[in-house]
């Protein structure tokens, strides 16, 4: 079952070690019987046709950065019938941020959103509004202001929130593996495990339901409103962070042998 492992191990991300992820999952994924050959995002399309099982997309970093090669391969990949995990029929942040608007008009509990400033009115009446660009990534191009008057249709402006805290649900195909939360909202990236109730897991299921994937890793990213429900921040279904390193051994080896499962079952439809 050969893989090719998409992943940047350069990529500087703040406040995490996107190598020392992935050099644990594919140490991980080799025990467990896959063989692997690790490439840059930049290079996927280029080795496709070297006979892989399939193409699995980890911490490649931000599309934004390469988005055209992105966008080659994923048409490279469509056009070969060449099996890709997570698999490119994501309706969030794999498709650009489109479906926080979505979710807004559907009525979901996300942080409001809209696209045009002309529709202010919509959003609660906040002293600040969040601007940020439609097909940004990683809080790049990010702004606060208390005007927004940016170009209709190229960028999301949502209400400024003063949320308690964030927290973070983690899935492999529509079963929960584990929650993790910042304390501090200044610090999103100093995480503790979370205990989610009953209401917090159907919070995060819902919008699994709504994403329709058969298979694959997913991130549910809220944060808890001042009035003290969930709203969503973002549905990553791309390459999620999972922050492996601070779980417990346990949990890490339930979420190793989870996606192991999940990646023979993604495989053997492909047969």
């Amino acid at each position: 079952m050969p893989l090719l492992f998409v992943t940047d191990l350069a990529y500087p991300a703040r406040g995490r070690r996107y190598c020392d992820e992935d050099i644990f999952l594919t140490s991980r994924l080799r025990a467990a019987g896959f063989e692997l050959a690790l490439c840059h995002p930049a290079d996927a399309e280029a080795l496709l046709p070297l006979g892989f099982d399939a193409v699995i997309v980890r911490n490649s970093g931000p599309v934004l950065h390469y988005q055209q090669a992105y966008d080659s391969f994923r048409a490279a990949a469509l056009a070969a019938g060449t099996p890709v995990y997570n698999p490119l029929t994501g309706r969030a942040d794999m498709a650009g941020k489109q479906y926080l608007l979505d979710l807004t008009a559907a009525g979901y509990p996300v942080i409001p959103t809209i696209d045009d400033p002309a529709r202010l009115a919509e959003l609660p009446q906040v002293p600040s509004y969040a601007v940020k660009p439609k097909q940004g990534a990683d809080s790049i191009g990010l702004t606060f202001t208390a005007t927004p008057t940016c170009p209709a249709g190229e960028f999301l402006i949502q209400p400024r929130i003063d949320f308690t805290y964030e927290v973070s649900f983690y899935f492999v195909d529509d079963a929960f593996q584990y929650a993790l939360h910042a304390p501090d909202p200044a610090r999103r990236w100093e995480l503790s495990p979370y205990a989610p109730t009953d209401a917090d897991l159907a919070f995060a299921r819902a919008f699994i339901e709504w994403n329709t994937l058969d298979h694959g890793i997913q991130r549910v990213d809220a944060c808890r409103a001042p009035s003290g429900e969930l709203l969503l921040v973002e549905l990553e279904d791309l390459n999620p962070y999972l922050s492996l390193d601070l779980l417990p051994a346990q949990v890490q080896d339930s979420f190793v042998a989870a996606l192991t499962t999940s990646l023979h079952s993604f495989l053997s439809t492909h047969a």
